[in-house]
């Protein structure tokens, strides 16, 4: 498949190019928050007090809590300590991570920042991976190495690359070819099928990446969506184009639908082959396009629900403030998150006739060690 050997080579070049680029990245230079000095981990002796103050004269009320605490790590370990805390309602034995603060007039400050739940989330990690090896197998096993490879690409190699000033749109493709290079490959092996869903897929993300730039220049994003972009900005000394990281984390996110419908399209192909052997590529591509269709508009009310979940909290809150002068969508934050959808959507579409396309031409006569042995008149 020259085509296929084509996207190899394109592929291998831009992994080597990308660990160059990671590896002489130059460092930001970041000035420390005034008054910082560590994080610690600490464990809630006692309540001391517990009072409840009225935020600002606005009906909403609010615990304040004095604490009693040991911290339990660094170079402070054993000390005890005494502070108040508004953010968490805590009990005895809670453990927590907290911000110490010592100004140059030598007053000290403790801000709580959130709770120690690491234990309950690898448990929820452990039921996680026995639910995928009991269902999955053996493939279940390799979809999980996929993922953590995954992880340790965006943790190791994207962060990295867009820290380091690098194009995002540009690093965010070579990892998205990099974690779909994986996902394909580890989960499903290295074969034909596996071949043709990478070569749609890549295909795919490039019209996504096209699209999602049309798209953010027409609506004039700034990427400036949330609290959270604001303080990087902020950190970073505007060191960074964050209408290139929205770019690039549109691209990221519409892998995971696009490596679900491409692989299932080109196993469909060859099980219409390998079921019928005189069926011709018309039928084949007219069968499971049809198929394909359905998968879409599963995946796509699939998809635009997930986004409003996630966003549910923020629309409560707008819904419960004031009318607001002008149209809601007018608004970044929501304007953003449709983008995200369209963008995905319509890369989700376009994967099934591209992926249909190549898998009709290039697997007729690929025997799939899965195939059924069934009939399809």
């Amino acid at each position: 498949m020259k085509l296929f050997n084509f996207f190899k080579k394109t592929f291998t070049l831009v992994i080597l190019l990308s660990i160059f680029f990671v590896q002489t990245s130059f460092a930001i230079n970041e000035e420390a928050n005034e008054g910082y000095v560590n994080t610690y981990k600490g464990k809630v002796l006692g309540i001391i007090s517990e009072n409840k103050h009225e935020v600002a004269e606005s009906g909403t009320w609010q615990t304040i809590q004095k604490i009693k605490v040991e911290i339990l790590d660094k170079d402070k370990k054993g000390k005890i300590i005494e502070f108040d805390n508004d953010r968490v309602k805590f009990k005895n034995g809670d453990k927590f991570y907290f911000d110490y603060y010592k100004y140059s007039d030598g007053e000290e400050y403790y801000a709580v920042l959130h709770r120690d739940i690491i234990g309950s989330i690898f448990f929820l990690i452990g039921i996680f991976v026995i639910v995928v090896i009991a269902f999955g197998g053996k493939q279940g096993v390799r979809s999980l190495i996929s993922l953590v490879g995954s992880l340790f690409v965006i943790f190791y190699l994207l962060v990295p690359g867009l820290l380091g000033g690098f194009n995002p749109i540009f690093v965010s493709f070579v990892i998205a070819s990099g974690i779909l290079f994986m996902t394909i490959y580890l989960t499903h092996g290295f074969n034909r099928e596996s071949n043709v869903a990478f070569v749609g897929t890549m295909i795919s993300v490039l019209l996504a990446g096209v699209f999602a730039i049309f798209a953010v220049y027409i609506t004039r994003l700034s990427g400036f969506e949330s609290e959270e972009a604001v303080f990087l900005n902020l950190k970073t000394g505007g060191s960074l184009d964050f209408v290139g990281l929205l770019l690039g984390s549109i691209i990221i996110g519409v892998l995971g639908v696009l490596d679900d419908i491409s692989v299932t399209q080109a196993a469909f192909v060859t099980e219409l082959y390998s079921a019928n052997k005189s069926i011709t590529s018309k039928e084949v591509y007219k069968r499971a396009s049809r198929v394909g269709r359905e998968h879409v508009g599963a995946l796509v009310n699939t998809l635009a629900l997930a986004y409003t979940g996630a966003f549910l909290p923020i629309i409560l809150y707008f819904k419960m403030s004031p009318p607001a002068k002008a149209p809601v969508l007018n608004l970044e934050i929501f304007a953003t998150e449709l983008v995200r959808i369209i963008v995905s959507s319509v890369a989700l579409i376009l994967t099934v006739p591209i992926v249909t396309i190549i898998a009709v031409k290039y697997l007729r006569g690929y025997k799939s060690k899965n195939a059924k042995k069934v009939h399809v008149h």
